[in-house]
């Protein structure tokens, strides 16, 4: 029997992610209360995107629209295409701003394309459904986070990404400080060095395990738990005033680290009413979603998951 696919229109809601962490580099992420606002359907013919919010006028209205392509990709991984696409998103995460608005993106075509498949959640469950994002986005820390929610520790082996989500204690407190201009992850990427003093690697191995810990079981420790070596400084040049940021906000005892590869800073404890960050920045007090994206309509009504096959819930 060939594959079905439904004819009613799926939806799905997709958080904001911010990744690394600090130290947790490509492998840390955290999944934010801002979310993306998805929908398609199958048509006789096409591929038509409608944006509205971020992105609106700037992002591809055809197949080039990275929704579309991850669905795309998702359709081949089960031998099928469905002759049209209409998507509809409406968008509140800041694009390349280092808040995971690409793999919101693509964890929504993901998820829209298995809601559009009779079957969908067997033919790919959620560890099929990270590797494909995760191999469409080239790392896991963001999709990995978007996909289940939480906080995620997510590693690539030979057969592709996996992940675990863990549960964030109740003292972590995410505040994203935005600015106006953007940021790209390439150029980020390009700033590192292609290798980093043995003794950087052993302080941030140390740091990234604290930060599992000060996240999940006590977050008076997140302030040390959050001191890199491997990325932020190399990057600081490109960023100056994210760089002055986290600065600042560290020296009045915030733990801030730069979200994903920037401009966008995170603090993950309590910002003093009295610090101002400056009329360049936006700020915006966020909570930890748990659910991850939560899709609507078609073959997938679950926000809740149990322990994931490319790795396990904790």
């Amino acid at each position: 029997m060939g594959l079905t696919f439904v004819t009613e229109t799926v939806s799905v809601s997709t958080p904001a992610t911010s990744a690394n962490l600090g130290p947790g580099f490509d492998s840390l992420g955290l999944a934010l209360t801002l979310h993306d606002d998805l929908s398609a359907r199958v048509t006789d013919g096409g591929f038509v995107v409608t944006v509205r919010g971020e992105g609106a006028g700037e992002l591809p209205t055809d197949a080039d629209h990275l929704v579309i392509r991850a669905m795309l990709t998702t359709f081949d991984e089960v031998g099928a295409r469905p002759p049209g696409l209409a998507v509809e998103c409406v968008n509140r995460i800041p694009q390349a701003r280092g808040m995971g608005s690409s793999s919101a993106a693509i964890v929504g075509g993901v998820q829209l394309a298995r809601g559009l498949i009779a079957g969908g959640l067997d033919l790919i469950d959620d560890a099929a459904a990270l590797r494909i994002a995760a191999r469409i986005e080239g790392h896991p820390d963001n999709v990995a986070p978007c996909l289940l929610g939480g906080f995620t520790v997510a590693w690539t082996e030979p057969g592709g990404a996996r992940a675990v989500k863990l549960t964030p204690a109740e003292g972590v407190r995410p505040t994203v400080f935005v600015p106006a201009e953007l940021g790209f992850t390439a150029s980020a990427r390009a700033a590192l060095p292609a290798e980093v003093p043995h003794h950087d690697a052993a302080f941030n191995a140390g740091r990234a395990a604290l930060l599992t810990h000060a996240l999940t079981s006590d977050p008076s420790l997140l302030f040390p738990a959050t001191e890199d070596r491997l990325h932020q400084g190399y990057r600081a040049a490109g960023m100056p005033a994210t760089a002055a940021l986290v600065a600042a906000l560290r020296a009045a005892g915030v733990a801030a680290v730069v979200s994903g590869a920037g401009p966008t800073v995170l603090a993950l404890t309590e910002v003093p009413g009295d610090f101002a960050p400056g009329a360049h920045w936006h700020s915006e007090v966020l909570g930890v979603d748990d659910a991850g994206a939560r899709v609507k309509g078609g073959m997938v009504e679950h926000a809740e998951r149990g322990p994931v096959a490319a790795g396990r819930t904790s």
